[in-house]
């Protein structure tokens, strides 16, 4: 019987063939003609934990289901819970794929397609990991649990219930996920905090109907042009987020902190370069990394009013709309802070608009302790597995689940991202590099070991 990295290195190309088979699945979990499609997925997830006998569920929510499975429990050693998500954001853009995006493609050393790297490809590494073990070990050396969701593209509204009420089932010592990035092309990291999120919608009405603007502009309010008052009030050019209170539970960055973003090889000239802008921006009095991974933030995600097709039409939309989120940092609450913007926006929405003001989802952000043994048996993992030693960074983005994990479960969480920060995730042409993908399989596989010597 071969040993785990003979089996790896033997199905390298099985193992892209059923990534492949996942990506063809168009599980855009927001879009209800996908319903079925994200049913589909599940189905697949469940097959590849059946295949390897374990013991395996897939449980309906009152959205998209979870797939559950688990291997023996082993004495003495620690319990690792996988978590990841099956669900992909939609494809649009679709004129700007350069191959359609539910058809995977190898191109430059990367499988291009939606999901690749968010978070099909990442998710799988550690479902083959675990399986090089099964296949030529017959056992894996602690118990992993993996809980693979349906909505984390949505926000995960069923997920934290699910958590609350099954964590008997969930027990574990550590949460591994891997939804993020390493640092660079060649630099592998730990993530040791993730921003939280709330994300909003604001809706302005005007008259009953569009109007012309050479006959009516002058004499009713027009919501496009309020719209843009509005929003206009909620961050300034210096990137200082106007809204009430917004602030007053920001931590600010330590001194070692700074220090420790300041000696990571981050090129400045190279990030614009990669990005196409001339020039950074964001708020001042911190550099790019620090506004990136440790301060808040507040974008406008999407505008919608008025005419938008080939060219001109001279009309006063009737409504106006747009769905903006902040980023946050720890201790920031995402429901506190939609209190406060809601109030602000009443107050400077102007006479003659009717505001509709909607809260989505929303999550806190997340910072773990770096010193934990599980952090160091993650890092001898990922130096095996990558052949470099990770360094230990912050990350922008949010996974609105971590904090339940650590919280409701009382898990330490390893954050433990394969992904570059140019893989498109979210955007056209995401993409997910092939040896990557190859090397996160090794250093998953090599984490069991590693773990399997915390004694508990």
């Amino acid at each position: 019987m071969p040993d785990q990295k003979t089996f790896i290195d033997e199905n390298r190309g099985h193992f892209v063939e059923l990534l492949k088979e996942l990506l063809r699945i168009p599980s855009v979990s927001t879009d209800s003609r996908h319903k079925e499609d994200v049913k589909t997925a599940a189905d697949w997830v469940a097959d590849r934990f059946r295949n390897l006998n374990l013991e395996t569920k897939i449980i309906p929510t009152e959205g998209h289901p979870i797939v559950y499975a688990e291997s023996p429990p082993v004495p003495g050693k620690p319990v690792a819970l996988v978590y990841g998500h099956y669900d992909v954001q939609p494809p649009e853009p679709l004129d700007l794929w350069v191959t359609p995006p539910f058809e995977p493609t190898e191109r430059d050393g990367n499988l291009v397609a939606r999901g690749a790297t968010d978070d099909k490809g990442q998710m799988l590494t550690h479902v083959f990991g675990a399986t090089a073990w099964m296949k030529s070990m017959g056992e894996l050396p602690i118990q992993v649990k993996f809980l693979i969701e349906g909505e984390e593209e949505i926000g995960s509204a069923n997920l934290g219930p699910f958590i609350e009420q099954n964590k008997e089932l969930l027990a574990n010592d550590v949460v591994v996920i891997s939804d993020s990035s390493q640092f660079a092309p060649g630099q592998p990291a730990i993530t040791y905090g993730l921003k939280g999120i709330a994300y909003f919608e604001l809706k302005l009405i005007g008259p009953n109907r569009d109007l012309h603007s050479g006959s009516f502009g002058g004499s009713v309010r027009n919501p496009a042009n309020a719209l843009c008052g509005m929003l206009s009030t909620l961050i300034d050019e210096h990137g200082w987020i106007h809204i009430p209170g917004f602030y007053d539970d920001v931590k600010p960055i330590t001194g070692d902190e700074r220090e420790n973003f300041a000696e990571l090889p981050f090129n400045e000239e190279k990030f614009k370069e990669q990005l196409g802008v001339d020039a950074v921006h964001g708020e001042e009095g911190y550099t790019t990394l620090e506004r990136r991974w440790a301060r808040p933030t507040l974008d406008i995600n999407g505008l919608t009013s008025g005419y938008q097709g080939e060219g001109a039409k001279t009309v006063l939309p009737s409504e106006a709309s747009a769905k903006f989120s902040c980023r946050l940092v720890p201790d920031q609450c995402p429901h506190k802070i939609g209190k406060a913007l809601r109030e602000h926006l009443e107050k400077v929405c102007p006479s003659g608009i009717k505001m509709e003001f909607k809260e989505h989802h929303g999550s806190p952000g997340f910072v773990v302790a770096t010193d934990s043994p599980y952090v160091k048996a993650a890092s001898a993992a990922i130096e095996q597995g990558f052949g470099n030693a990770p360094v230990l960074i912050r990350e922008g983005g949010s996974i609105p689940i971590v904090a339940n994990f650590a919280q409701q479960l009382d898990s330490d969480v390893l954050l433990l991202g394969w992904g570059l920060d140019d893989d498109n995730t979210h955007s056209p042409n995401e993409k997910f590099n092939l040896a990557d993908f190859q090397r996160g399989i090794a250093a998953s596989a090599q984490l069991w070991a590693e773990l399997a010597k915390i004694e508990k």
